[in-house]
């Protein structure tokens, strides 16, 4: 069990792992491994302190280095969904699970939409997790809906129980590694309904009646990764030591709303750690 585990890359994350690491905590800093963030692209910023005319790929690679340095973990995977156990939080962190003491959300401000019927659909045929699900849905037909090449490989696991298989490219990405098992769809997926026992998937060019609908994207809905968390559209509310409503579980950086600056993340994640520390300390 890491002390906290940080869901995020960007300078609010980093900076929180510097921090839990000199006050003694571990620290476990979570992302997608192809999750470059809009920092990265910056060429130059020039209103952080101390390093004048640096640009986004280079400031977040010293972050990176100096937070390793001091002990911090960095584990490549989308975090699913967080769930609140007895001793702390429970993450999925792509198919495995991890644990942790408190959570620090610091993915930034963009979320993902959603297709109209996904989140009303969610448990009863809609799923994020081959892992988790695949196997309710043996010698069914299965929808793999992807935002990224992540999706070919979760569909070679899938094609293994299922009897059809379709493959459908949310976003546009490389599937030359797709499974011969399954048929890549050229249709763009506009919603997904329910009638009686199918799931209808409904594209640009029609409708396709499915058991099992499995997403991919490259982030995570806040309504669907933590339950009962409070959110403001699409920002967090914190108090001034970042803490959300919901006790453990603090965020940081872009996703706490404006503005949305480095100086701005690097205060708020050095503050979520301390808070953390604080919280751990009182629970004993």
């Amino acid at each position: 069990m890491t002390d906290i585990a940080i869901v995020g890359k960007g300078p609010a994350g980093w900076s929180c792992a510097m921090t839990a690491r000199m006050r003694g905590l571990s620290a476990t800093v979570i992302a997608p491994a192809s999750d470059a963030g809009l920092l990265r692209a910056a060429e130059r910023i020039d209103n952080y302190p101390g390093m004048p005319h640096a640009s986004g790929a280079s400031m977040l690679e010293s972050f990176r280095s100096q937070a390793l340095e001091l002990g911090a973990e960095e584990r490549a995977g989308l975090v699913r969904q967080i769930m609140p156990t007895e001793n702390g939080f429970m993450l999925l962190v792509e198919n495995d699970v991890m644990e942790a003491k408190t959570v620090l959300l610091a993915m930034g401000a963009a979320r993902p939409v959603l297709l109209p019927g996904e989140e009303e659909q969610l448990g009863r045929g809609v799923s994020y997790c081959a892992t988790c699900d695949g196997m309710f849905y043996r010698g069914r037909r299965i929808a793999v809906l992807s935002g990224s090449a992540q999706g070919v490989e979760e569909s070679a696991f899938l094609a293994g129980l299922a009897a059809e298989l379709d493959y459908y490219r949310l976003k546009a990405h490389d599937t030359a590694g797709l499974d011969a098992r399954i048929r890549l769809v050229e249709e763009k997926p506009r919603a997904i309904s329910r009638d009686g026992e199918a799931l209808v998937l409904q594209t640009d060019k029609g409708e396709r009646r499915y058991d099992g609908i499995f997403i991919f994207r490259a982030a995570m809905p806040l309504s669907m990764l933590l339950s009962d968390l409070r959110t403001e559209g699409s920002y967090i509310p914190v108090d001034r030591g970042m803490r959300t409503n919901i006790p453990g579980v603090f965020a940081a950086g872009d996703c706490t709303g404006k503005p949305l600056q480095v100086p701005k993340a690097v205060g708020e994640g050095n503050i979520a750690a301390i808070s953390a520390a604080e919280y751990i300390a009182k629970r004993g």
